[in-house]
């Protein structure tokens, strides 16, 4: 064992049968957000997604991972089902009564647990007239995250995925704050390891049969600092500049990566 992995003593490697048990909550994730972004138009409330998220979890048995969710940099618990990160909010937008509007860039991140098992993924998208600064954020966070599963591979290392992110991320212009990144999923939502948008190539926690984690890129326009809301969990861009997420649950296999919340069997990114 190497210093790296001793810095990650809780770190969990599932067995091919337990990858399998968790394609049912990475499907019912994927299905969920194709279809709220779907639904989701020009004069949509904000509490109109959460209410159809939460109709979508009951019907399924489905069990939410935020709905009783209190940690340390929240304040908890956060009381709905999904977060809704309107244009320069990006991260734990918590829903409340806003009717969207004409050119709103819009972040959805959705974590549930089926059966025991946890999936998490996010994206964004502009409703009605995009400008085309926020379809470039957009693009550059979900190549990043192209670049991050791809990496995401036996041999390679904790740094090798934070690198490629930033190297996209960076590429384009943008800056990295590396606050929340990704990280372990599994029996629960948030575990490790971490896993920084932004590192060094070759170092950190080496990538092994059985890792599951969500690889999570997120950038602001002109910004790498963050403001906390008074609802005390949306986190905005400290200058007013947009932001972007995208999200995956990905697992580390013999045979390569495999995206659990993919979404593409249902023709959408």
């Amino acid at each position: 064992m190497d210093a790296d992995e001793r810095i990650f003593p809780m770190i969990e490697l599932r067995t091919p049968a337990e990858i399998h048990e968790m394609r049912a909550a990475g499907r019912f994730v994927a299905e969920t957000l194709a279809t709220l972004r779907d639904e989701t138009k020009v004069g949509t409330n904000l509490l109109s997604i959460d209410a159809r998220a939460h109709d979508l979890i009951r019907k399924a048995g489905a069990e939410s991972c935020y709905i009783d969710y209190a940690p340390s940099f929240g304040n908890g618990p956060f009381g709905k089902v999904i977060c809704t990160s309107i244009n320069d909010a990006v991260l734990h937008g918590l829903p409340h009564d806003y009717v969207l509007r004409d050119g709103d860039l819009v972040s959805l991140d959705f974590a549930v647990s089926v059966d025991g098992w946890v999936s998490d993924s996010a994206l964004s998208f502009v409703v009605g007239s995009a400008r085309e600064e926020d379809l470039r954020l957009i693009d550059t966070t979900e190549r990043a995250l192209e670049a991050a599963i791809a990496a995401a591979v036996i041999g390679n290392r904790i740094g090798d995925i934070s690198a490629s992110i930033a190297a996209v991320s960076h590429g384009e212009g943008y800056s990295i704050n590396t606050d929340f990144g990704g990280h372990g999923v599994g029996r629960i939502m948030h575990g490790d390891p971490h896993i920084p948008n932004d590192g060094r190539a070759g170092r950190g926690f080496p990538l092994r049969e059985g890792l599951v984690f969500a690889l999570e890129p997120w950038l602001l326009a002109t910004t790498d600092e963050l403001r906390t809301d008074a609802d005390g969990w949306t986190l905005r861009s400290a200058d007013g500049s947009r932001g972007s997420h995208s999200e995956h649950t990905v697992a580390v296999t013999a045979d390569g990566p495999i995206i659990l919340t993919d979404r593409s069997f249902l023709g959408v990114d």
